[in-house]
């Protein structure tokens, strides 16, 4: 199984990395530069992550470097033929406005339109949310997420970065099987993506 993780900075996509492998594979101490490709056995499946650089979640797709939106793009082909599920992480401890949803909805476009029907919100730090349930949660936040949430299916998953499995990751994968399912078996295509990049240069 082919994931790929993307979301703006500091919302705890490498912890997530780690925490689908079951081990430290991702560096958590920094910003994550370049597209960085880690892969490990999980739940008796043989699983690829690659993470991309964050963008900064305030600004628009205009505002950030022409270096991490191509490493965005790059990040696809990276999991050849392409990745089952593009993972969107948002931090479950931070309020989500127009503006993130603005930001993250130009970002994940630079992989066209058809990206949504192969994307599943991840929130991170599941833990913090306390007795919330993640639907209450998404019901408070207000429009912006409810949007971001119905662009991806209503497809979403919780995860506690700082704890053993206990059966988050087995459910997350199962998730994305039911996607991969209601995409008739499809993975999104990394082709188109090369095809893109060639044409750019």
């Amino acid at each position: 199984m082919r994931i790929l993780l993307l979301g703006s900075r500091m919302e705890g996509k490498s912890s997530s990395g780690n925490t689908i492998l079951g081990k430290e594979e991702f560096d958590t101490s920094g910003q994550t530069a370049e597209c960085v490709k880690r892969e490990g056995e999980t739940a008796g499946r043989h699983i690829t992550v690659v993470e991309a650089p964050g963008w900064i979640r305030t600004r628009s797709v205009e505002n950030t470097p022409e270096c991490d939106k191509q490493e965005l793009v790059l990040s696809v082909t990276l999991c050849p033929p392409g990745p089952h599920a593009v993972l969107l992480v948002i931090h479950s401890d931070q309020s989500f406005t127009e503006t993130h949803r603005r930001a993250a909805q130009e970002h994940l476009e630079l992989l066209g339109e058809r990206v949504w029907s192969h994307t599943i919100v991840l929130f991170t730090w599941g833990d913090r949310l306390g007795n919330t349930t993640i639907e209450q949660h998404i019901e408070r936040e207000g429009k912006a997420l409810q949007r971001v949430v119905e662009k991806c299916g209503n497809r979403y998953h919780v995860v506690e970065n700082d704890k053993s499995d206990g059966g988050q990751v087995t459910e997350l994968l199962e998730k994305i099987e039911e996607m991969v399912a209601g995409n008739r078996g499809h993975h999104f295509d990394g082709k188109i993506m090369k095809e893109l990049m060639m044409r750019k240069k």
